[in-house]
């Protein structure tokens, strides 16, 4: 069976998805919400927004493009789901939840491209 060229990227955003959850962690954080800082008053500075955008917009291009090959599909289906199911709760709850919900989504998506990567392995 031959691996799509686009699965040789899922480690790519594995190490995107590690590096979103710490930054949300760093911006978000319990500390933040003790403090009662609000993290729309201290955003990121532009080189980390634009490359944090950027990285986004990449993923889900990849994402998308993932439908394509037959292998892999249900995994990205799950991946697009939960992106959509999480932004649609984080623009409906409180800062609080903000990060648990970031949290979940992240592991969710992990555990996706985990499986995205496993089973490539698995049919070489």
């Amino acid at each position: 069976m031959e691996i799509p060229l686009l699965l040789y990227f899922a480690p790519l955003c594995l190490l995107f998805e590690v590096w979103q959850l710490v930054i949300a962690e760093r911006h978000l954080g319990l500390k933040q919400i003790e403090r009662g800082v609000d993290p729309r008053d201290h955003a990121p500075g532009e080189l980390l927004s634009f490359i944090w955008g950027s990285g986004i917009m990449l993923y889900w291009i990849w994402m998308i493009l993932m439908l394509i090959p037959k292998e892999g599909r249900i995994q990205v289906v799950c991946m697009l789901i939960i992106s959509l199911a999480g932004y649609s709760m984080r623009r409906n709850s409180g800062l609080k939840w903000i990060l648990v919900i970031l949290t979940v989504e992240g592991a969710v998506r992990i555990g996706m491209i985990i499986s995205l990567i496993a089973s490539a392995w698995r049919s070489l």
